[in-house]
């Protein structure tokens, strides 16, 4: 479940392994939710404020 307050409002994203579901929608990508959500393009990552794992780091969790 991501989490994300914007302008005063608090909306609830969950991941799925296909995609996202939002407001009772799915969605393919966080970007996409994001414009629904502000109404201008953003990048999903940075609007959720989420961290891409580099490969060294996924490497890691492997150990």
């Amino acid at each position: 479940m991501l989490v994300r307050a914007y302008k005063g409002a608090e909306y609830q994203v969950t991941v799925l392994q296909t995609g996202f579901q939002f407001g009772g929608q799915h969605y393919a990508s966080l970007s996409k939710i994001a414009e629904a959500i502000t109404g201008t393009h953003w990048n999903g990552f940075l609007f959720f404020k989420l961290q891409r794992r580099t490969r060294k780091q996924l490497q890691g969790e492997g150990e």
